[in-house]
C-alpha cells in the first residue's frame, strides 16, 4: 500500500504549519464558487436592489474581499499570503432563484490561493444569507467549490464540467 505523507502532520502525529521557506515564489490563481438557493421575493428584492437592509450584491463582494485578505485568521494552518488581486462576481440566477458567486485569488508566493478563493465564496454567500433571513428563512448554502487553480508545483487544475 502507497501510504502518502500527510504535509500537515509532523513526525509525531501532531498538526503544524508546513514550512514554504525554501520554495521558489510563482504566480498562482484560484477560482472558487458558492450558490445559494433564495426564493422568488428575495431574487426580485435583490433583482431591484430594494431589500430594505441595503445593497446586499455590493456588500457581498466587499465582505469576499476582506474574507480572502484574513483567511490565515480563520483556518489554523493557512499561510498569511500577500495577495495581490481579489474580485468577486455575483450574479442572480432567476431559475431556480439563486445566487452564484465566484471569487478569484492571485498571488505571486510559494504557496496557492485556494483556500483564500474558496473563503472569500463562502463568506460572500454568507453575506447574502445575513442581508436576506428577514425575507427568507429557508435559505440553502448549496455548494462551495473550487472550480480552477494554477501555479505551484502541481501546476493547472480544473474541476471537471459534470462536477
Amino acid at each position: 500500500m502507497n501510504k502518502k505523507k500527510l504535509s500537515h502532520v509532523n513526525n509525531k502525529g501532531d498538526a503544524h504549519m508546513v514550512d514554504v521557506g525554501d520554495k521558489a515564489d510563482s504566480s498562482r490563481r484560484a477560482i472558487a464558487m458558492a450558490r445559494i438557493l433564495i426564493s422568488g421575493e428575495l431574487y426580485s428584492l435583490l433583482n431591484e436592489n430594494k431589500l430594505a437592509k441595503g445593497d446586499a450584491i455590493s456588500v457581498a463582494k466587499i465582505a469576499g474581499i476582506q474574507a480572502a485578505k484574513t483567511t490565515s485568521d480563520l483556518i489554523p494552518l493557512c499561510h498569511p499570503i500577500p495577495i495581490t488581486h481579489v474580485s468577486l462576481d455575483v450574479e442572480l440566477i432567476e431559475k431556480p432563484p439563486s445566487v452564484e458567486i465566484r471569487a478569484e485569488v492571485q498571488t505571486h508566493y510559494k504557496t496557492g490561493v485556494e483556500m483564500e478563493a474558496l473563503t472569500a465564496a463562502s463568506v460572500a454567500a454568507l453575506t447574502i444569507y445575513d442581508m436576506g433571513k428577514s425575507v427568507d428563512r429557508g435559505l440553502i448554502i448549496e455548494s462551495v467549490k473550487l472550480l480552477k487553480k494554477s501555479g505551484g508545483r502541481s501546476g493547472e487544475w480544473n474541476r471537471p464540467e459534470s462536477a
